[in-house]
């Protein structure tokens, strides 16, 4: 997602040109198969979902999915064609083939289920995105993963918090980021993860 800023398309015509744009034939092809897998993951959802999640963590706006330079017409479809660049990149790479109908399931250790809870908890808290974001992320923790929801809503703060507009009193206390930081700690993130949201804290 971070990739997608305003000016975005510095990096390629379309939205699909500009993800092919880093995907570089040196990447790691672990990073390569996370963008896979959250892809996979994200097609659990209805359409306006995913569209709500990605206008959320990034700089792209609403017309991202007008289906007009971005050539985007639908957060489903935008999925499906990550998951196509992604496969693209890994048979360029002369790795194992990639089975074509891959489990939106991931290993228990990797997904959080265990802190579905409190990523729950953490997302009703949040005073920082809006309403309508706070049940998209809901429903990603309840039909993707915790892990993934979570990462989202770090993703979605970190944007909207410094977006203009933002609605006066959207801060995190010291408290609020003291719980984000020990859920990322029980996910095992680095230490960059929840630290993109510190400056939020008043």
């Amino acid at each position: 997602m971070s990739m997608f800023h305003e000016d975005w398309s510095h990096h390629g015509p379309t939205a699909a040109d500009a993800v092919g744009y880093h995907l570089w034939d040196e990447l790691d092809p672990e990073s390569v198969l996370a963008v896979r897998r959250d892809a996979r993951l994200l097609l659990c959802l209805p359409s306006e979902t995913i569209e709500a999640l990605w206008l959320a963590g990034t700089a792209v706006g609403p017309s991202f999915f007008s289906g007009g330079r971005t050539g985007v017409t639908s957060g489903t479809r935008w999925m499906e064609t990550l998951t196509d660049l992604c496969d693209a990149w890994l048979t360029r790479r002369a790795q194992a083939a990639v089975p074509a109908a891959v489990p939106a399931a991931v290993p228990g250790e990797w997904d959080g289920v265990e802190l579905a809870d409190a990523v729950l908890a953490e997302i009703g808290e949040d005073r920082v995105v809006p309403e309508g974001v706070g049940r998209a992320l809901a429903e990603c923790v309840r039909h993707c993963t915790p892990d993934l929801a979570f990462r989202l809503l770090l993703r979605a703060m970190a944007q909207l918090g410094t977006a203009s507009g933002t609605p006066s009193g959207a801060a995190l206390s010291p408290e609020n980021y003291e719980r984000l930081a020990a859920l990322g700690s029980a996910l095992h993130y680095g230490e960059f993860v929840v630290s993109e949201v510190r400056h939020l804290v008043k």
